[in-house]
């Protein structure tokens, strides 16, 4: 039993060294909320991959502004009658397609207006990204001082389990109790070592999102109380309506279409082909037809017959997307109000549970913890009541950490939902 003891005892002080590089990691390279969303706009793969698709729009615009390319044709006539000299005749030609209707000031108009909803969906890919780093970097944060709290937890109970192994040895515990709470004190450094694990997994999904290496991004530094903040529904409900970029998109979206129905009504008119040539006929020699070579110049017109204009397919359809794109705008309208609403109750519900632990929970916890092992170490109390009390202890700053960090993000999704963002923190 003692040897059992010893190697426990050796093995609950092993942690001491691990735990202090792991506090003095968690300290080193601290990064704010702030810096670590600038290093996400400049290295996050995902949007840098986005901002070429404004690119291509943009080369498109280019594309649109193109004529349509002349032709040039060459022919030459040889009747095959050598023996009758015939002669030659030689003829260039040059034409083009003249469009008309406005076909290629819409094609334009559309390049356009694609190009600035590129622009538009790519500001509003980042809200979300912005808002998916922040949620990322509170969890690391939580994660964080989660296994701070369970690194001082298990401190305190190894420190208990040192006690009792001195009190059985001078005979004022039973056995049963030191292995108790040497058991107890394993438990917790298990808890520590998970803890370190989700918390470095943490960290490597935030690696990730930032563009950059592993340990590379930096440990949050954050204080969760600090995500504090009061609106009015009514204020956040017009800023959104003022400053989503998908609302933008959809009433630019709105403005594509009208530009497509145009196109599709500049198409229904016929486009006018005009051509001009020259022929050269050599000197025909033959005796029954003698002819001098000979010159002439062409000039022609082609009208297209559109018979085509009959179906009205296309039309139509252009006209009923502008339609339901008016219909996807208030949509879009009444759901971004629907998300204000939504994040700003959710918030509020956060807010108080908040206040609620801030009313003295966390103290009455910790000295319940604090007067059981001091009763304990009096031989007025149990083993248990103080392991019931530490176990409570635990699960209420644990449960506040995860109310802060709810609440942090409950934040972050109201913010999102209004367009707005001020924690620069």
């Amino acid at each position: 039993m003692r040897i059992s003891g010893m190697i426990c005892f050796i093995f609950l002080m092993s942690g001491m060294p691990v735990f202090a590089q792991l506090d003095a990691g968690a300290q080193k390279n601290e990064i704010s909320l702030a810096a670590f969303l600038e290093r996400v706009k400049t290295g996050n793969l995902g949007y840098a991959a986005e901002k070429f698709n404004v690119s291509i729009a943009r080369a498109e615009v280019l594309g649109a502004k193109v004529f349509p390319d002349p032709e040039l044709s060459f022919g030459l006539e040889d009747v095959g009658e050598r023996r009758m000299k015939m002669g030659y005749a030689f003829n260039s030609g040059l034409s083009y397609n003249l469009e008309l209707g406005g076909k290629r000031k819409a094609r334009i108009s559309i390049a356009e207006r694609q190009a600035e909803l590129s622009e538009l969906m790519l500001s509003d890919y980042f809200r979300n990204l912005q808002a998916e780093a922040a949620i990322a970097f509170l969890e690391v944060q939580t994660q964080q001082d989660l296994l701070k709290v369970k690194m001082s937890s298990y401190e305190k109970m190894k420190q208990l389990s040192t006690a009792d192994s001195i009190r059985f040895r001078l005979g004022a515990i039973t056995a049963v109790d030191a292995r108790q709470s040497r058991l107890e004190a394993a438990s917790q450094l298990n808890e520590v070592f998970q803890q370190e694990a989700d918390w470095r997994t943490a960290l490597a999904g935030l690696n990730q999102i930032s563009g950059t290496a592993d340990d590379k991004s930096g440990n949050p530094a954050a204080d969760l109380l600090a995500f504090d903040r009061e609106f009015k529904l009514q204020e956040l409900i017009v800023s959104a309506l003022n400053q989503r970029a998908d609302l933008q998109a959809a009433i630019k979206n709105r403005e594509l279409s009208q530009g497509m129905l145009q196109l599709a009504k500049a198409n229904r008119l016929a486009d006018l082909g005009i051509s001009a040539g020259v022929t050269a006929s050599s000197v025909v020699a033959n005796s029954v037809a003698p002819t001098p070579s000979s010159g002439s110049f062409t000039l022609g017109m082609t009208i297209p017959l559109k018979f085509s204009n009959r179906n009205k397919g296309a039309l139509i359809s252009a006209a009923y997307q502008a339609d339901q794109t008016v219909v996807q705008y208030r949509e879009t309208e009444l759901q971004i109000q629907t998300e204000v609403t939504q994040a700003y109750f959710n918030y509020l519900a956060t807010s108080k549970q908040v206040k609620q632990f801030s009313s003295g929970m966390l103290e009455d916890a910790r000295e319940v913890r604090d007067g059981k092992i001091y009763s304990y170490k009096r031989g007025e109390t149990s083993l248990l009541e103080v392991l019931n009390a530490q176990r409570t202890f635990n699960e209420v700053q644990q449960n506040y950490l995860e109310t802060l960090k709810n609440n942090a993000v409950a934040l972050v999704g109201l913010e999102k939902a209004a367009g707005i963002w001020d924690l620069n923190l």
